[in-house]
């Protein structure tokens, strides 16, 4: 089975640079969207479907901002969205859908980068998500969390660590609570399976910062640690164009 996630910074910018005619030609078994700033009827009605794919949207009330997408090739067995509280769920940041074998989370995290009340809200996400993961770990559900983490875990995970001890994003708090994820029974699959590379999933527009390998790993794959033996492989798609991050792909039996 093969998942992609990609922040598009705008469904409607992506649609028009043709930037998702890369993904849908990988042949997904699920595509994962964040950022998509976007309500459904604001595209085409051809560019809200695509041919062999069931799509689930999640825009934020407010326009032009936030949202997700999840497009699967088989229809899931269920879908939520949001985290059943409103303060968060207004922003449209989360699907969750069922596949034969585990829990699928969508998820857009907050930016921090706004202030000190967005990072309260941030780390409060992460401790909303963490408590109903953890009651359906307790259930034996697998679990797959995929998107933009908006935070770099480790100082291998950027390019600049020592300058961004104070950026949101790389937050000793908001840090914590990527690393409480694994300590509650998840794996960072790309970093497990390749504990020493080098690779970023996200780069300012400003300074040339792409050309130059000025970047952040904030796209994840977080797995349950025992659904981790089948993982098979995770790419970082460094060199796909059409937003500031690039596309993730997770490859799992």
């Amino acid at each position: 089975m093969k998942i992609i996630t990609w922040n598009v910074n705008g469904i409607r910018a992506a649609l028009g640079k043709n930037a998702l005619d890369w993904a849908f030609a990988q042949q997904p078994d699920v595509l994962c969207l964040q950022e998509i700033k976007a309500r459904p009827d604001q595209l085409k009605e051809e560019q809200q479907v695509r041919d062999g794919y069931e799509v689930v949207w999640n825009p934020a009330e407010r326009p032009g901002y936030s949202g997700v997408a999840t497009f699967a090739a088989a229809s899931p067995l269920d879908v939520t969205l949001g985290l059943s509280a409103p303060r968060f769920d207004i922003e449209g940041r989360v699907i969750r859908t069922r596949h034969p074998n585990f829990l699928l989370f969508n998820i857009y995290f907050p930016n921090g980068q706004r202030g000190q009340e967005r990072v309260d809200y941030k780390l409060d996400f992460y401790a909303r998500l963490l408590e109903i993961c953890d009651e359906l770990h307790a259930r034996g559900e697998n679990i797959v969390i995929t998107g933009d983490f908006n935070t770099a875990h480790m100082p291998i995970d950027l390019k600049n660590p020592k300058e961004n001890e104070t950026t949101s994003g790389f937050l000793p708090e908001e840090r914590e609570w990527v690393q409480k994820f694994l300590d509650h029974g998840f794996v960072d699959a790309y970093r497990r399976l390749y504990p020493d590379k080098i690779q970023y999933t996200w780069w300012t527009y400003r300074f040339a910062a792409r050309a130059r390998g000025i970047g952040w790993r904030l796209d994840y794959f977080l797995v349950s640690e025992k659904l981790f033996p089948r993982v098979k492989d995770v790419v970082v798609h460094e060199d796909v164009q059409g937003s500031d991050h690039c596309p993730v792909e997770l490859s799992i039996e």
